[in-house]
């Protein structure tokens, strides 16, 4: 492995967890100080699963026989002194494979079979059945036993053109399939349809992700892919081969499935790999470098990138040379140039998405506990003027005190019907986004539409059922859309009403905005368009296959965006209502504490002095938790801050 990779993920991980200890830290002190509520407990838990359960997700995609196993070993798993990643002359790895680490679970490859092709559910449907996989022991201190084991993904099948067809694996009406079939009268095909290897490496351990895609007949065949794997992918390799040059078919991967990509993805490299075929003895190295130039620039121009963006190597040799320590074929083998583009590009973007997110949550915390810190001390303060008032004063200004503060309890009553008729309306408010979000709805939409496709004969009545599915949940998503602003409209007039006629701070409640979950469905709509484009007008057997589990891919992917739209809408229906809730028991709080005060003092039950020293020092506890609260957040934000900007600084005030 690059140390210079290496080192990059362990400071990653190393500022993750101390941006959880210090999240931790805040979270521990909001407790003791009897400062937390249900809504921030659960913000901050969220948060902290987040850092937790954080991947860093790299996928490597190339048609067969471009090396991308063998780059992917010379990447990560020198180490090992072997071949970790099945890797040899033709198709090596059959089906999409993810390499990561589950802590808790022993090193194992889990294989899906590819007979699940021929039911409902997608891959990550599956993945929550064990009992649906195939699970192997991985001997990490065999490297015999693994390199059998992991040769498992290799597997292929015989079937028939008709089995072929129902896993949606062919055309049986395109003529090179035909000939193929009227020939042998079946077709090979991949054994398993993905895998899961649960491997201890070390940057697996700090939360790197891969996935290895084997070509383009993969790709078009599992919708996942294209919809969900590779969208969330933070930086995509897409491998050439220097033999081969661009072929039709990586255009096709490249135009289609990676293209796309640009904004969903961190960052896209290209790697034209096995530039070792073009080193000759015969040939001067300015010869051999001119040559790989050439390749470079028709590569680029081809794929209409930059040529700074293609980067040319020897997996194979660069394997060779990281096993055999040989530094001068690891230099010639060009891979240090790729793992130093690769550590520039993949942990700082992933980094500032994580930073982004985590500051946002920590600043909302923060602000609400602030303004209902500030809100105690000027009410305290409140009291103290009022009770150093009453220094010289006989007991009927002291009756009159009590009087007004008691008229303001009368009115603070009033004002609490309100806030309970409030309720009432944001329940009702709260309801109707819940029933335009609602999973059941959606699920008889999927369920309907599913029909009408098994029903469709012609590709147009498909396409009309498909168009009328995603009309559906965009339509949902803008009547709950306007259904958050109708609801944030009503917060905001009873926030600013109960800050004018109580005294309550004023607070800006948290916004919320559906847009990202619409522009997400639209996407989703724009790839389906481009697929069922491919499509001719009569559905063929295969087509129809393909495209109902084409379907069933897509639609889980709607379900999982409408999930996590219902759980940040439930999460901000929370966070509207619940700074008012503690506004107002605050307030009831200071009230009954005013009252009480001026109460003592009639009845001449403790000295004036003694109840303002009383105050006053609260007025120092409230003062030190504001401090406190601010070193708190000081330091999660210092954290949050990148190690090089704090670096820079650190240098520059020495």
């Amino acid at each position: 492995m690059s140390a210079a990779l290496v080192t990059e993920f362990e400071h990653y991980s190393n500022w993750r967890n101390e941006v959880s200890e210090r999240i931790v830290a805040l979270r521990d002190w909001l407790s003791a100080q009897e400062l937390n509520d249900a809504e921030s407990d659960l913000r901050l838990k969220q948060l902290l699963e987040r850092l937790e359960e954080d991947r860093l997700n790299v996928a490597f995609v190339a048609e067969f026989s471009r090396g991308k196993s063998e780059l992917i070993n010379a990447i990560f798993f020198s180490d090992y002194r072997q071949r970790v990643l099945p890797s040899a002359a033709g198709r090596t790895t059959m089906c999409p494979t993810e390499l990561f680490f589950e802590a808790g679970s022993p090193p194992c490859i889990k294989l899906l079979p590819i007979q699940t092709k021929s039911r409902e559910g997608a891959v990550s449907d599956f993945k929550r059945h064990p009992d649906e996989w195939t699970t192997l022991p991985l001997d990490i201190a065999s490297a015999d036993q693994m390199r059998e084991t992991l040769a498992r993904l290799s597997e292929t099948l015989q079937v028939s053109g008709d089995i072929a067809a129902e896993y949606g694996l062919i055309n049986p009406d395109d003529e090179e399939t035909a000939r193929m079939l009227e020939r042998d009268g079946s077709v090979e095909i991949p054994r398993w349809r993905h895998a899961l290897i649960n491997f201890p490496h070390p940057l697996l351990e700090k939360g790197l992700v891969i996935l290895d895609t084997p070509g383009l007949n993969a790709i078009g065949t599992e919708p996942e892919l294209t919809l969900n794997l590779l969208p969330s992918a933070h930086a995509v390799l897409f491998i050439l081969a220097a033999d081969t040059g661009v072929t039709r078919s990586d255009i096709e991967i490249w135009r289609k499935h990676l293209a796309p990509l640009q904004g969903a993805s961190s960052g896209r490299l290209v790697v034209l790999n096995k530039i070792d075929g073009l080193w000759d003895d015969l040939k001067s190295t300015d010869q051999v470098n001119a040559e790989i130039a050439r390749q470079v620039r028709t590569s680029a121009a081809q794929l209409e990138l930059p040529e700074s963006h293609i980067y040319p190597v020897s997996a194979q040799k660069a394997l060779v040379a990281k096993v055999q320590h040989n530094p001068a074929l690891l230099e010639k083998s060009r891979l240090p140039e790729l793992e130093a583009a690769l550590t520039a590009e993949l942990i700082p973007c992933k980094q500032e998405l994580v930073r982004q997110s985590t500051r946002g949550a920590i600043e909302d915390i923060v602000v609400k506990t602030t303004e209902l810190l500030e809100a105690r001390l000027s009410n305290i303060q409140d009291q103290i003027d009022e009770l150093e008032n009453l220094r010289g004063k006989n007991r009927d200004v002291v009756t009159q005190i009590m009087e007004k503060v008691n008229q303001e309890t009368r009115q603070f009553d009033k004002g609490l019907g309100q806030f309970k008729a409030l309720r009432t309306i944001f329940a009702h408010h709260a309801g109707k986004l819940r029933k335009h979000l609602g999973m059941q709805r959606l699920h008889a939409e999927v369920k309907k539409t599913r029909n009408d496709m098994d029903n469709s004969r012609f590709s147009r009545e498909m396409r009309d059922a498909m168009l009328a599915f995603f009309a559906a949940m965009k339509g949902n998503l803008a009547k709950a859309g306007r259904q958050v602003d109708e609801i944030q409209t009503m917060m905001n007039a009873m926030y600013r009403k109960f800050s004018d006629e109580h005294g309550l701070a004023a607070v800006n409640p948290p916004g919320h905005n559906l847009a990202r979950f619409h522009k997400e469905i639209e996407r989703l709509e724009r790839i389906f368009n481009e697929r069922f484009n491919t499509v001719l007008q009569m559905l063929t057997q295969g087509q129809n296959k393909l495209t109902a589990k084409f379907f069933e891919t897509l639609a889980s992917r709607v379900v999982h965006v409408y999930e996590i739209a219902n759980r940040e809408t439930e999460a901000w229906l929370k966070s509207l209502i619940a700074p008012m809730e503690t506004q107002v028991r605050e307030h009831q709080l200071q009230l009954k504490r005013r009252l009480e005060s001026v109460q003592r003092i009639h009845d001449a039950t403790e000295t004036l002095d003694e109840r303002i020293r009383e105050l006053g020092a609260n007025v120092d506890t409230a003062s030190q938790q504001l401090e406190q609260l601010a070193g708190l957040n000081g330091l999660v934000h210092a954290s949050l801050a990148d190690r090089h900007a704090r670096a820079a600084k650190a240098e520059k005030s020495a």
